[in-house]
């Protein structure tokens, strides 16, 4: 039997919850901030740096690569500004929160990466028809290679952080840094092969250097519009909330599972979950309420689950979900069925139940009814079949208890 948990125990418990989320939230701003800090500082020291050298010597590739380090440090600001507004409360105008805010200043830093990347590559064109000499010294040398060293510090830096707080502003930003050691390493290359060889190779490396960077904006760009359009969850999330309900005792299968990204750590969700028809409803209720408290308690997401009473205690019925369930597996071993219900008549029965179809099966909705409706009847004729074909991220098939 079930225990009931105390009213005031579910409230202390949610308050905590609430003030666990609060102070994550105010650690993960934090962390942020800082992030972007750093970023700024580095960045600004690199481009002065670059410049200077750059317009001392005539590169165009060096005073790229010092305009692209002045596009990192505006995008530091930028990710210091988003995480700030993101870290905002809901308000009657945005109920889910501010944090996609995240999602759109990782846009903007695409859009300035893409910006330097095509200015550049215009730049070297024109160097590439009008070469003239670079001049390459130790200082020239040592300004490069120290920031290659140090873009190798703040990729790592930013890339830690990122998985740290699940930032796609910082992951950006890791992925920008990455891309600069890349670019400012063809830079220095290219700086020792001219000035031991005498061929100018400063516009090629130029282009060379603007493809890293309009590469790394558009891999950018892509998965945050992806984010923004509203991606869908990761497999490692979906499989982490069906093992949580799972191993509640009572639980008998889910379906219909349903997740709204609203940021990081802004995950709204809404799951069907099968429990025992002859169950007292009061204890179901209970078990999907502790459930629904304790997913949010330890993992922050925010889930409404949906009861399902499910009959498992009728022998005829039995035999025609199993009949049933051998059927769509033939049709298509990644399929599986929900909702089963028998509906009893004195000439017929008719089978409702819902068809899951992972969204990596191909075959066309229509052709599995038809192909499901066909196998049944020719079984027996007096079944008629009503199906709902459910296009879910929940692909693994209901454990039905054995009786």
């Amino acid at each position: 039997m079930m225990e009931i948990k105390d009213d005031r125990n579910v409230k202390v418990d949610q308050k905590n919850s609430n003030l666990n989320h609060e102070k994550k939230k105010e650690i993960r701003e934090r962390y942020g901030r800082i992030s972007s800090i750093v970023g700024v500082i580095i960045n600004i020291i690199l481009f002065i740096g670059k410049f200077t050298v750059g317009f001392l010597t005539g590169s165009v590739s060096i005073t790229g690569d010092a305009m692209n380090n002045l596009s990192d440090a505006g995008s530091s600001i930028i990710s210091f500004i988003s995480f700030r507004l993101a870290g905002k409360p809901a308000d009657h105008g945005h109920p889910f929160g501010h944090a996609r805010i995240e999602y759109i200043a990782s846009t903007a830093v695409a859009a300035g990466i893409l910006f330097i990347g095509l200015e550049m590559i215009k730049a070297s064109f024109e160097k590439i028809l009008n070469p003239t000499a670079v001049e390459f010294n130790a200082v020239i040398f040592c300004v490069l290679l120290f920031s290659i060293i140090a873009k190798y510090i703040l990729y790592r830096y930013s890339a830690v952080m990122a998985k740290r707080i699940k930032s796609e502003v910082l992951y950006a930003a890791s992925a920008d840094s990455l891309s600069d050691v890349l670019a400012t390493s063809a830079v220095l290359i290219s700086g020792l092969i001219s000035h031991f060889s005498g061929i100018q190779l400063d516009g090629y490396m130029g282009v060379l250097v603007a493809v890293f960077i309009i590469y790394t904006g558009l891999r950018i760009l892509k998965d945050t519009i992806n984010y923004i359009l509203g991606a869908g969850p990761s497999e490692e999330l979906i499989n982490l909330i069906e093992s949580f309900i799972k191993k509640y005792d009572g639980v008998i299968g889910l379906h219909d599972l349903v997740v709204h990204d609203y940021g990081p750590q802004h995950s709204f969700a809404s799951v069907h979950v099968e429990v025992d028809a002859n169950d007292d409803i009061l204890e179901s209720h209970d078990l999907i309420d502790n459930i629904e408290r304790d997913i949010s308690l330890e993992y922050g997401i925010h889930l409404v689950i949906h009861l399902d009473p499910i009959v498992t205690d009728d022998p005829f019925v039995d035999k025609l979900r199993g009949m049933v369930e051998d059927v769509v597996s033939g049709v298509d071993e990644t399929l599986s069925i929900h909702d089963f219900r028998v509906v009893k008549g004195s000439t017929h029965n008719n089978l409702i139940f819902d068809v899951l179809v992972p969204y990596e099966c191909k075959k066309n909705d229509a052709r599995i009814q038809n192909e499901i409706i066909r196998r049944i009847q020719a079984i027996d004729n007096k079944l008629y079949v009503v199906i709902t074909i459910d296009r879910s991220y929940v692909s693994s098939p209901n454990q039905r208890p054995k009786k």
